[in-house]
C-alpha cells in the first residue's frame, strides 16, 4: 500500500500552521482536512480539484489495459491474503482509504473516506471523522466499526504478513461514535496518520462472517469508483463505474476515475501482449524492454498516428531493479562472495549491444532521489552512523560509498572484464572457495551452483552473458522458467538463489522499508525481504528513519540505510529509466493539459484520462 482557494495569505497561514503542529510536539492539537507528513499541504481547504486532473472530463467509454507477464492469471478477489493471486487493478480501482494522496505531494494525503482527522497534542494518536456520504457498493454507511473491522482483520494471522509490518508501530484501533474512529500509536512517528490513513477499508459484512483467509470469490464490498464487472475468470477482468459513487464530486475525486469500463487483459508472454496491442485487442501499454520499444513498436498504425509512442517526463525517484541475492543460504551469506558475483555482470556491453543505450545504471536503493548515499558519509550521516561503529565494517566510514563496478575496454585501465574477474576469483577464495577438480568448491568440496528464477523467461538474455563469465570463475548457472504461481509459491517460502526483482521508487520512503529489509520480515514467509537482511545495524538505522520528525532527519537516516545496505552487497543492480515509455490509442483518449510530479503511467491514465467519444454524464 503506497502513497498521494483561500486567499495567498490563508494558504500561507495554513501551510505554517501545519508545520508548527508537526514540529510542535506535545503543545500542539490540530483538525484539518489533510496532513502533512512535514506541514507542507498545497491545497487549502476549499480546494476544488487536484491541478492535474480536467474537472470537467466527461465520464463515458472504455480503457482497455494488459496485466503485468508475471501477473497472467488470477484466483481470486481478496488481495489481502497470501495464498493466491489478485487480479490486476482490485486495489486502487475498488478499494478506498480514510485519505487519499496525491500526484504531487509525496508526503501529504488529503480526506476521502474521512473528511477531518486530528492528530492529538502528545502525537500518539490520530482520529479520523467519516464522511457522512461515504458509503459502499451495497448503499450501506461507511462506518467506524468498519474501519476498525479493517485494520483488525489486516493485522491478524490470516491476512498476508506484510501487513503487521506496515502497521506494526499501531497499537489499536477505537471506535468512539458511529462515524469517528481512532488510532493509537505505539510512539511517535510523523508518518504514521499517513499509514493508518492509506488503509483499505472494506464492510464488515464482507464475507458473510466466514474467517478472513476463506474471503476468496466473494465479490468485495468496497466504497471504491468501479465494482467488479464481467470476468473471464483467470484471464480477464472488467470492472465497471458505479454511477452512483458516493465521492464523484469530492474535490479529491472531481475529474477523476472517467471510464464506465476498466478492462485488463491476462497474457503468458510479452511477445502475445505486444501483438495483440497491434492487433487492437487493448490500448494502453507501458514498455520495460528496451530492444522491443527500439524495435517493436512500429509498423502502419505507427506510421499513421493510429499508435502513439512516447517517452513521458516525470520527476520520479528511481526504480530500483536488481538480481537479489538470497542470504539465508550459507553460498550466499559472505558478502565477498556477493560482492564477487557482482562483479561478473558486464553492464557496459549489455546496454550497448542489449538496451540500445536506453538505461542509467542503479547505483543504490534510493537511486536518482535525494535519499541516494554518495562519496564518503557526511557530518549528518556520521552523526547517525557513529554510535554503530563497533557493528559496521571500517568501510563505512573510510570508503566512498560502493558503486556497481565499470567495464571499460581500455586494456590498460585495470578495469577491464578480465580485472573483475581476477578480483572476483581473489574474493572468492578470501571467502572459502577455490577452483578444484573442474568447479568451485568450498571447503568440505562442494560444487558452487547457482539457480536464476524466472517466470517469463525474459531475463534469459541478461542471465546468459553473465553465466558465461560465472562459468569461468568455475561456477556452473541454470536458469529454470516456472509459472508464475509456482514462482510466487516459491518467493512466499525463500526458495531461490537468485531473483530479478523491481521495486518502484519512492518520493518518500518510509515504514514499509522495514517489510522489505528488517529482520522480523527476514523470518516472516511472505514478506517482501526477499534477500533476508538481518542486520541490527540496518534496523537501527529503519527506526531513525520511520521516526524522523524533518525532511532533512529523514534525508540522513536513508543515506546512511543506503550506505550500509549498498556495503552489505545484497542484490548485482540492474538499471532504470529516466522516462515512462508508453503507447496508445491516439484516436480514443484525451488528458489533462499537465503532467503531476510524480506518477506511474498507468493509475495516472486511468484516473485522470477520459474517452473521447464519452457523452456528457455523471
Amino acid at each position: 500500500m503506497r502513497s498521494y482557494g483561500l486567499k495567498k495569505w490563508m494558504t500561507g497561514w495554513l501551510r505554517a500552521f501545519a508545520l508548527a503542529c508537526t514540529l510542535a510536539g506535545p503543545q500542539a492539537a490540530w483538525a484539518a482536512h489533510a496532513y502533512g507528513q512535514f506541514g507542507d499541504i498545497a491545497y487549502p481547504p476549499d480546494f476544488t480539484h487536484f491541478k492535474y486532473v480536467n474537472p470537467n472530463a466527461p465520464k463515458g467509454g472504455e480503457m482497455r489495459l494488459v496485466a503485468p507477464t508475471r501477473a497472467s492469471s488470477f484466483d481470486k478477489y481478496n488481495p489481502f491474503t497470501l495464498k493466491g493471486t489478485a487480479p490486476p487493478g482490485l486495489g486502487h480501482l475498488v478499494f478506498e482509504s480514510l485519505l487519499t494522496g496525491t500526484m504531487d505531494e509525496p508526503t501529504t494525503s488529503y480526506g476521502l473516506l474521512a473528511e477531518d482527522i486530528s492528530v492529538a497534542t502528545d502525537r500518539l494518536s490520530a482520529t479520523f471523522r467519516l464522511h457522512p456520504l461515504a458509503r459502499f457498493h451495497d448503499g450501506s454507511p461507511v462506518l467506524a466499526a468498519d474501519v476498525k473491522h479493517s485494520f483488525d482483520q489486516l493485522i491478524s494471522q490470516r491476512a498476508a504478513p506484510q501487513f503487521r509490518t506496515i502497521y506494526s508501530e499501531v497499537r489499536q484501533a477505537v471506535v468512539l461514535s458511529e462515524s469517528v474512529v481512532r488510532f493509537d500509536f505505539k510512539r511517535v512517528n510523523p508518518e504514521l496518520p499517513l499509514i493508518v490513513g492509506s488503509m483499505p477499508v472494506f464492510s464488515r459484512q464482507w464475507g458473510g462472517g466466514k474467517p478472513f483467509d476463506q474471503i476468496v470469490t466473494d465479490m468485495p464490498m468496497a466504497s471504491g469508483p468501479y465494482r467488479i464487472g464481467k470476468v473471464d475468470f483467470g484471464r480477464d477482468i472488467t470492472y465497471q463505474r458505479d454511477p452512483q459513487y458516493w465521492a464523484r464530486d469530492l474535490p479529491v475525486r472531481k475529474g477523476m476515475y472517467n471510464f464506465d469500463r476498466i478492462t485488463y487483459r491476462l497474457y503468458k508472454d510479452n511477445t502475445a501482449q505486444l501483438e495483440a496491442f497491434k492487433a487492437g485487442e487493448f490500448d494502453f501499454i507501458q514498455a520495460f524492454i528496451a530492444r522491443e520499444w527500439a524495435r517493436a513498436y512500429s509498423g502502419r498504425a505507427f506510421d499513421r498516428g493510429d499508435l502513439v509512442k512516447r517517452e513521458l517526463p516525470h520527476s520520479n525517484a528511481g526504480d530500483f531493479q536488481g538480481f537479489l541475492l538470497n542470504t539465508r543460504l550459507p553460498k550466499l551469506a559472505d558478502s565477498r562472495v556477493r560482492e564477487a558475483l557482482a562483479l561478473t555482470m558486464d553492464y557496459e556491453w549489455m546496454n550497448r549491444q542489449l538496451f540500445y543505450n536506453a538505461y542509467t545504471r542503479v547505483r543504490g536503493y534510493f537511486v536518482g532521489s535525494p535519499f541516494e548515499a554518495k562519496d564518503r558519509p557526511g557530518p549528518d550521516e556520521l552523526a547517525l552512523l557513529e554510535p554503530l561503529r563497533s557493528r559496521l565494517p571500517s568501510a563505512v566510514f573510510e570508503q566512498t560509498v560502493p558503486l556497481p563496478p565499470v567495464t571499460s575496454l581500455d586494456p590498460q585501465s585495470g578495469h577491464t572484464l578480465r580485472d573483475h574477474l581476477r578480483r572476483a576469483r581473489q574474493l572468492l577464495a578470501e571467502a572459502g572457495w577455490t577452483f578444484r577438480d573442474g568447479a568451485l568448491r568450498n571447503a568440505q568440496g562442494q560444487a558452487f551452483t547457482l539457480e536464476f528464477l524466472d517466470n517469463s523467461g525474459s531475463m534469459s538474455r541478461v542471465v546468459t552473458p553473465m553465466a558465461k563469465n560465472l562459468e569461468k570463475l568455475g561456477i556452473q548457472v541454470q536458469i529454470r522458467v516456472v509459472d508464475f504461481a509456482v514462482l510466487q509459491k516459491r518467493l512466499d517460502v525463500f526458495d531461490f538463489e537468485v531473483i530479478s526483482n523491481r521495486t518502484v521508487g519512492s518520493e518518500a520512503p518510509g515504514t514499509e522499508l522495514m517489510e522489505r529489509f528488517g529482520s522480523v520480515a527476514a523470518r516472516t514467509e511472505g514478506s517482501g525481504n526477499l534477500m533476508g537482511v538481518s542486520d541490527p545495524t540496518v534496523d537501527a538505522l529503519l527506526q531513525l528513519v520511520i521516526s524522523a520528525q524533518t525532511r532533512p532527519q529523514l534525508t540522513a537516516a536513508l543515506r546512511a540505510l543506503d550506505r550500509v545496505l549498498r556495503h552489505g552487497h545484497y542484490a548485482i543492480a540492474h538499471w532504470y529509466g529516466s522516462v515512462h515509455r508508453v503507447s496508445w490509442r491516439s484516436a480514443r483518449f484525451a488528458q489533462p493539459a499537465s503532467l503531476p510530479t510524480y506518477y506511474q503511467p498507468e493509475p495516472w491514465a486511468t484516473s485522470t484520462w477520459w474517452s473521447t467519444d464519452a457523452p456528457q454524464r455523471p
